[in-house]
């Protein structure tokens, strides 16, 4: 996780105040990515005590909206929160555990930008999710010779 001081700089940057569960929030999302908002609560209130769910889902989105963290939803998925932003990466999600890893554009800055047919939408950003199995799935569901 970047130090204190950095994600007051990153806060400040979005002219968002600068809060102790603000800072709690960014701190997890960076230390823990594609968390879901569970996993976000419990590792905030390790650093704040008893903070609300609904104080972290406010922080979360005014995290979101400010361009910080990244929303996602994997099909089948919770929402999760990643601090990659800015690009247009995609994802790997596993069938089994449910592991999810970043992946960046095959070719160029962001060739899926292209649809074959716009249906006159502007387009903005696209995503693509890889499903399959983790190395660890795909060994521990591989037949036995």
């Amino acid at each position: 996780m970047p130090a204190t001081p950095e994600l007051e700089r990153v806060l400040r940057g979005a002219s968002l105040r600068v809060t102790r569960p603000r800072l709690a929030v960014l701190g997890v999302v960076y230390d823990h990515p594609h968390a879901d908002t569970s996993t976000i609560i419990d590792q905030v209130r390790v650093d704040l005590g008893d903070v609300s769910q609904q104080a972290v889902y406010d922080v979360l989105r005014a995290l979101d909206e400010a361009g910080l963290v990244r929303r996602i939803q994997p099909p089948g998925s919770v929402a999760r929160y990643e601090s990659r932003v800015g690009d247009n990466h995609h994802h790997l999600v596993c069938r089994s555990c449910g592991a999810i890893e970043d992946v960046d554009c095959a070719i160029g800055a962001a060739p899926c930008l292209e649809a074959a047919d716009d249906h006159g939408f502007v387009i903005e950003e696209a995503e693509v999710v890889y499903r399959g199995l983790c190395p660890a799935c795909a060994v521990a569901t591989a037949p036995a010779i």
